[in-house]
């Protein structure tokens, strides 16, 4: 067997140690260590990066989920921090949900995900306009709530619209927005200039865009200034 042959022959191993045979010449203990440090290592970094997530599973069924990550997933790239987005991008596109799974894994996931973008995120806020470290977030179920102890089995009429940014201290912060405030967001994140988005929601909601209405999202235009979420043109 070539050295290439061996090295894809060991890492099948590595990834599906009950469906591989083990290599000719190597001692089965030693290959359950190797088998052993490699999953905790990638348990450890997805476990970190999800903690919620990890406790609305027992540990048998959190294990086949790992492993079903590692035999499946071809990772993109090698960087142990971007772990979190790999198992991420398989559970929205290689995952099967078995028999007892919450309904919300893929969104309580993304929105734990987003905690850890974001601060380690090398983007910078530009002069003016909307910060690149602060996302609109919106989401079917209340995921700031989900846990151990709140599993609903169906998402609520509304959806849970939030903000997630960095402020200028580096801290991952989060903020519940109403559907016009997320609306606001999303056009200032896109490029326009607050009165032109406040104009078009205006008209979207039968809302007359007079001086009480601007001033009451001058106010919260201000509030996103202070936190570093949108610096005025």
């Amino acid at each position: 067997m070539s050295d290439v042959a061996l090295q894809h022959a060991f890492a099948a191993r590595i990834r599906r140690p009950g469906e591989q045979p083990l290599l000719e010449g190597i001692d089965a203990e030693r290959m359950a260590i190797y088998e052993s440090l490699f999953f905790n290592n990638i348990e450890s970094f997805i476990s970190g990066a999800f903690p919620v997530l990890r406790t609305l599973f027992e540990a048998p069924r959190w294990n086949r989920l790992v492993r079903g990550f590692i035999a499946e997933h071809r990772a993109a790239t090698p960087y142990f921090l971007e772990i979190s987005q790999e198992f991420l991008g398989w559970l929205q596109q290689g995952y099967v949900a078995q028999a007892g799974d919450p309904p919300f894994i893929l969104e309580l996931a993304h929105y734990e995900w987003v905690e850890l973008a974001l601060d380690v995120s090398d983007a910078t806020p530009a002069p003016e306009g909307w910060s690149a470290l602060a996302w609109p977030l919106a989401y079917r179920w209340p995921v700031q709530r989900l846990g151990s102890d709140y599993q609903p089995d169906t998402p609520p009429e509304q959806a849970t619209c939030l903000l997630a940014w960095r402020d200028p201290h580096d801290k991952v912060r989060f903020m519940q927005l109403s559907p016009f405030a997320y609306r606001l967001a999303l056009g200032l994140q896109a490029g326009a200039s607050a009165e032109a988005t406040l104009r078009q929601l205006a008209d979207e909601h039968g809302l007359a865009a007079d001086a009480d209405y601007f001033n009451n999202a001058q106010q919260l235009l201000d509030d996103w200034q202070r936190q570093g979420i949108w610096r005025a043109p």
